[in-house]
């Protein structure tokens, strides 16, 4: 494989250390992935979302708490997560030269070369100005750098058509593009609703855009892009204010919590979300293994020797095992 193709490989790959280091699921924490340990309690489901066919005014329901929650006048488009919505986005322009702001979240360039798209990463956001598409993270996965609103006003106007995904946004809304009163035509706008309210196994997102980029992906996405159970939960989830101002407190509270055992441990802060952090270590495959022989699974990059992703542990056992853990790292 060139270096023009790196792999496509992910957090939440748990199997692959079960099989290498035994143990099975119930023994291990998985730090790979950025997704909320702590969920939003799940209401109780009608049968008939279960057994029934999602309806239009369904769909319709959830796109308006959606608009609501993001405090947005785009038009909402549910999908079956933010990575549906990725691999659709290349299917919305003919093929051209797409940039992408890096390093980032390897299935935005995975998705746009496997539909024939030329594919430049970049490190510098004036790296992308004059590209047919243009993708941008905010906050980015890994390293948490952040874009105002009005710097990705600006860009869309320096490039084809703009890609923002924001699905790390919810704990931070002042970053968000979705919520501004000026969202130009050209700009499509990424919601993940698992990483925030921790129910990534419902696989709901949103793609926020203008009326004709919104039509084009409702086509794209077919008639019953969302599963009813799914409905159901993200309809009230999305409309519990209370639960959202405590968890973006806790998540706050808990990434400098992170923050400071990894750095009592001489780990460096590289950046992150408040639902990840990335760390500089001396040697990030050895951090991993180490941490992996305590039944606690994290994330590494294949760009990196150094970088080292964790998310938030849950329960409280939970952040004993990994404090623990980085102790007899030290030792």
């Amino acid at each position: 494989m060139s270096p023009q193709t790196p792999p496509r490989d992910h957090g939440g790959n748990l199997d692959a250390a079960i099989a290498r280091l035994g143990g099975t699921r119930a023994d291990w924490i998985d730090l790979s992935t950025g997704i909320n340990p702590i969920p939003y309690p799940l209401p109780p489901i009608p049968a008939d979302a279960w057994a029934a066919l999602p309806r239009k005014s369904e769909m319709a329901a959830l796109a308006l708490a959606a608009a609501r929650a993001y405090g947005t006048a785009l038009a909402v488009v549910p999908l079956a997560g933010a990575q549906s919505a990725i691999q659709l986005v290349p299917h919305l322009r003919v093929p051209g030269c797409a940039r992408v702001l890096a390093p980032t979240y390897n299935e935005h360039a995975g998705a746009l070369r496997a539909m024939g798209w030329q594919v430049e990463e970049v490190a510098q956001p004036e790296g992308l100005v004059g590209a047919d598409l243009a993708v941008v993270v905010n906050p980015n996965n890994p390293d948490g750098r952040t874009h105002a609103p009005a710097d990705l006003r600006t860009l869309a106007g320096q490039v084809g058509f703009l890609v923002v995904d924001e699905s790390f946004a919810d704990p931070e809304p002042h970053l968000s593009l979705a919520n501004t009163s000026y969202i130009p035509s050209n700009v499509l706008i990424l919601k993940s609703f698992g990483k925030f309210y921790g129910l990534a196994g419902l696989r709901l997102g949103f793609a926020l855009a203008g009326p004709e980029i919104a039509a084009r992906l409702r086509d794209l996405a077919g008639p019953w892009p969302i599963a009813g159970p799914a409905i159901s939960v993200a309809i009230q989830a999305l409309a519990d204010d209370a639960w959202k101002a405590d968890t973006i407190a806790r998540l706050a509270r808990d990434a400098a919590r992170l923050d400071a055992l990894a750095l009592a441990e001489g780990w460096d802060v590289v950046g992150g979300t408040t639902l990840f952090r990335t760390y500089a270590t001396p040697d990030a495959q050895s951090a991993q293994e180490r941490l992996a022989r305590a039944r606690i699974w994290t994330r590494i990059f294949p760009y990196s020797a150094h970088w080292i992703r964790l998310g938030l542990p849950g329960p409280e056992v939970d952040w004993l095992r990994l404090s623990k853990a980085l102790a007899g790292e030290r030792e």
